[in-house]
């Protein structure tokens, strides 16, 4: 089993930054995905960011320029992902979690809020 933990989530204003943090720990044989989700009440969970072991990243339209995500270096062999968030909106506000993808299988954390006000 793959467990995922998250932290960094928090109540900001307008404008502000958060950095997200997140390790995985526990079966990893070998990481083909990582990064974070996010969902609102009532809406699908989306993508926000991910990255890949050779370090392409991907990011939704709406966070573009705005999130950064990054990992620790892979000699460190730490599992570790970040998403550094700057310029925040109030429709930032959402549960963000953490998701790996290993061999096919998705293993997702808890969840960590994130809380923009206006």
């Amino acid at each position: 089993q793959v467990q995922l933990e998250e932290s960094g989530g928090g109540l900001v204003q307008t404008g502000g930054s958060l950095r997200l943090s997140c390790t995985a720990s526990g079966r990893i044989v070998s990481v083909d995905v990582m990064g974070w989700y996010r969902q609102t009440p009532g809406n699908q969970r989306e993508l926000v960011a991910v990255i890949r072991p050779n370090g392409m990243t991907e990011y939704a339209d709406s966070v573009k320029g705005r999130f950064s995500i990054s990992r620790d270096n892979p000699r460190t062999r730490r599992n570790t992902v970040y998403l550094q968030m700057d310029s925040l909106k109030p429709e930032d506000s959402a549960l963000y979690y953490c998701y790996l993808n290993q061999r096919g299988f998705a293993s997702w954390g808890q969840g960590t809020q994130v809380t923009v006000s206006s």
